[in-house]
Parts: structure tokens; C-alpha cells; sequence
């Protein structure tokens, strides 16, 4: 029963994701790699299930051991200029053979159906073609890598049109030219490229780790363009993170390029982990490694220099009356209650969480978002936030008292209650005649 329980609640929780993703477009970069693991399997049956709900999906894909592992059984060494291949003439015939004998593979897990499994009822439109027009990549450094090549267009439309018959649209790394030519591509800078071009909503990258990790191993869940940028750079000597492999830098540079050209977020999971994919599209804490232009917020604990900018939030909601005013002197004995979240040094929202131990109650005070950002999400990831801290502290409710924002809090699960409910020592002011809001804290 409590399984069912849990199952549910995960539900429940996952349908604002659900909704958010419904008719985006999110772009799926699948290595070599990924495609020979074991785990591969759930990946598809995870693609299914964002296919049902209404997620418009491509799946770029790659295959360099699969190419490797060709030329080595026919004894020709590869030669690699600056990460990429050198695609000579007489390598090409074996990296289509690579590509073909994948696409298949991919469309053949894609098809399943079988009774009593994940892909039973799918019944998935899995489409591919000639979407990519490419370009030499020509001479770099002095070496020319011959049948290597650049994108040069995505037809978009004609992607866009499989969409609107729900179709998963498969694209291996390969382009094509005016002239006839077949190019051998990166599929990291490709999936760049599509997501652009798509205006997606995610591109995501699978690797064989989490993510990027500090130097105690500890995954860094989110980092900014610039910091990929000096992550990627050997001969910056950064000493924070773990040493990155080619395949993760390809990955970081990639997804930098993306988000610079106007993706807005990037996601770097690990292939081996079972459900890394669903962690990172339905809950709050994701699984992997978000690349972004910039942290979109931090919201951290409230220290004495922050003082000015919540009095600069919360003065206008004071005269206004949906707060209660607090002196400078009253808001700096209290900072250690508070929440802020900073945008580019700027207080833009805070709370405070005030405890009542003895009744395992929390109150919600204080809160508020700087108007220019709100509508944005950030009242509710601040709302996150004050909830996880009070589950830190063991408090098992949480309660508001409002006179304004009474039908903001319902909509998150505060329900009205009396003021006979509040803990003991919490008094109540009966001339403000306050809504009391209270919620309970699942921990």
C-alpha cells in the first residue's frame, strides 16, 4: 500500500512537468555508446512514454565505436585531427554501414509492442531522412579531413511536419551536399545544431557520467556557459572539477554553442542510469548536469548585506498592506530565518521561515517577488525552497497568514484554517484580520 501511495504522489507531483513538456520539442544526443549499453532498452521505453505524452521528440545519434570497431576487424587505423575523425574516401563505405545497421536497430526498439511490456500499445511513428544538408569541414590546422563535414541547413520544415503526425524523428550523424556528397558529422555539435534550428525546448546529452563532478565528486547539477566555457579549456588549469574526457568536453562545448544561440537549457545525464532521462524531465531536483546562458536564480540563506535589498522588495508590499512593516533593526536580528533569491546581485525574491519546535509548525512570512520577475516561477521554486528547509528542520506543517494572496496559496495546497490552529506562542493580530493558510509537509 505504501508503494502505491508513493506512486501516486510521484504522479501527481510529475503533472505540472507533464503539461510544461506537452508540444515542446526536446532533442535526444545519443552516442555510440549509449546505443551498445544494456540500459539502452529503458531509454526507449522512456522515449515511448514521452512520445504518449505529447513530447515532440528527435533523436540524433552517433557511432563511433560501432565505426571503430569496423575499421579495426578490416585492419585500417584511424586518424583523428583535433577530435575529429580524418573520413577518408575509403572509410565512408563502413561509417554508412555503421549508420544503417543502427538506424534499423533503433527503429526495430522503437517498433516493440509486446504484451505486458513498457512499448505494449506505443504503436510509434519513427521517421528519418535526408533532413541535414552538410558542408566540408575542409583543411584545419593544415590537415584536411576530407569527408568530414559541417552542417549547412536543417529542414526544418519537413521535421516539423512528422510532427504533426506524432512521429519520433531519427537523425543520424551523416549529411548530405548538393553535389551528391555524404559527410560524416559530429553528432554532438549536430544535436547542437537541430535544437537550434528547432527552437527546442531541451537538448539533451548522454554520456557515461552524471554529469560534470567537483573534485570530491559531487555532481554539479547546474552550470553557466561561461564556466563550461573555462571547464573545457585545458590550458586553464581548472582545479575545481574532475578531468574531463573528450566525449564529456565535446558534450560541454556543444551544449554551450547551443545555449548561446537560444536553447535555453542543456542536460548532460548518464546512458547507464535507469530513468536518468524521466528524473531529469519530472522532478524538481532532476538527475545530471544542466548547462544554461546564466544561473537563472540563486536562492540561498539571507546574510547581513542583503538587508537593503529586502527592504527595497518589501517596502512597496508594505504600503500596500500585504505585508506587515518591519523595521531595519527588527528584519537584521532576524536574517538567519530568511531565504533570498539572487539574480546578477539582486535581491529579486525572500522569505522567512519562522519555527515553533514544540508544534512542528513553520511560519511563512515575509514573502515576496520583485514584480518584473513574477509569473516566472519564482515565488514557487522560493516556495520550494522554504519547504525543504522546514523539512530540515523536522516541522511537519507549514502556515501563512495573508490578507492578499490568499487564492496563491490555495493553488499550492494551503488549505484555510482557523486562527484557533496556530501554535501557542504565535499571536494573532484579530485588527488585520488575516487569512490563516496551513499545508502539511510530506517528508
Amino acid at each position: 500500500m505504501s508503494e502505491m501511495k508513493e506512486w501516486v504522489g510521484w504522479f501527481r507531483k510529475a503533472s505540472p512537468y507533464i503539461n510544461t513538456h506537452r508540444n515542446k520539442v526536446i532533442v535526444l544526443a545519443i552516442s555510440g555508446e549509449t546505443l551498445q549499453h544494456p540500459n539502452f532498452d529503458n531509454i526507449v521505453h522512456d522515449i515511448a512514454l514521452l512520445n504518449s505524452l505529447g513530447v515532440r521528440l528527435v533523436i540524433v545519434f552517433g557511432a563511433r565505436p560501432q565505426i571503430d570497431e569496423a575499421l579495426k576487424k578490416n585492419n585500417i587505423v584511424a586518424s583523428f585531427h583535433q577530435s575529429l575523425r580524418i573520413t577518408d574516401p575509403e572509410i565512408m563505405p563502413f561509417v554508412l554501414e555503421a549508420y544503417g545497421r543502427l538506424r534499423s536497430e533503433i527503429e526495430a526498439k522503437l517498433s516493440m509492442g509486446v504484451i505486458n511490456s513498457p512499448m505494449h500499445g506505443s504503436k510509434l511513428n519513427v521517421v528519418s531522412g535526408n533532413f541535414v544538408m552538410a558542408r566540408p569541414h575542409g583543411v584545419s590546422g593544415g590537415v584536411d579531413l576530407k569527408l568530414t563535414g559541417l552542417v549547412r541547413s536543417i529542414d526544418v520544415d519537413t521535421i516539423e511536419g512528422h510532427f504533426e503526425n506524432s512521429a519520433v524523428v531519427l537523425v543520424p550523424a551523416i549529411g548530405y551536399s548538393m553535389s551528391g556528397d555524404i559527410f560524416n558529422l559530429s553528432y554532438e555539435a549536430l544535436a547542437a545544431e537541430v535544437a537550434v534550428k528547432l527552437d527546442a525546448e531541451k537538448l539533451v546529452y548522454f554520456g557515461h557520467d552524471s554529469g560534470v563532478k567537483n573534485t570530491q565528486g559531487e555532481l554539479l547539477q547546474e552550470i553557466t556557459v561561461a564556466e563550461a566555457a573555462r571547464y573545457t579549456d585545458r590550458a586553464s588549469g581548472q582545479q575545481d572539477i574532475t578531468n574531463l574526457d573528450q566525449e564529456q568536453i565535446n558534450q560541454l562545448t556543444a551544449a554551450a554553442k547551443a545555449c548561446q544561440a537560444g536553447v535555453s537549457r542543456v542536460h548532460i545525464l548518464s546512458y547507464a542510469h535507469d530513468g536518468a532521462l524521466l528524473e531529469e524531465l519530472f522532478t524538481r531536483d532532476g538527475h545530471g548536469t544542466m548547462v544554461s546562458v546564466d544561473h537563472y536564480d540563486q536562492i540561498r540563506p539571507a546574510r547581513l548585506e542583503d538587508t537593503n535589498g529586502i527592504l527595497e522588495l518589501i517596502r512597496p508590499l508594505e504600503e500596500q498592506g500585504f505585508l506587515v512593516r518591519r523595521s531595519r533593526e527588527l528584519l537584521e536580528t532576524e536574517l538567519d530565518y530568511f531565504l533570498v533569491d539572487v539574480r546578477d546581485n539582486a535581491i529579486i525574491g525572500c522569505a522567512g521561515l519562522y519555527p515553533f519546535p514544540e508544534d512542528q509548525a513553520g511560519e511563512l512570512s515575509c514573502f515576496a517577488v520583485d514584480s518584473t520577475y513574477r509569473r516566472h516561477g519564482r515565488g514557487d521554486r522560493l516556495l520550494d525552497a522554504i519547504e525543504a528547509r522546514a523539512k530540515n528542520q523536522n516541522l511537519s506543517k507549514l502556515f501563512v497568514l495573508t490578507t492578499k494572496t490568499e487564492h496563491w496559496f490555495k493553488e499550492r495546497g494551503f488549505e484555510l484554517a482557523s486562527a484557533q490552529s496556530l501554535p501557542g506562542e504565535k499571536n494573532y493580530n484579530t485588527d488585520r484580520n488575516a487569512k490563516v493558510l496551513m499545508k502539511k509537509i510530506n517528508k
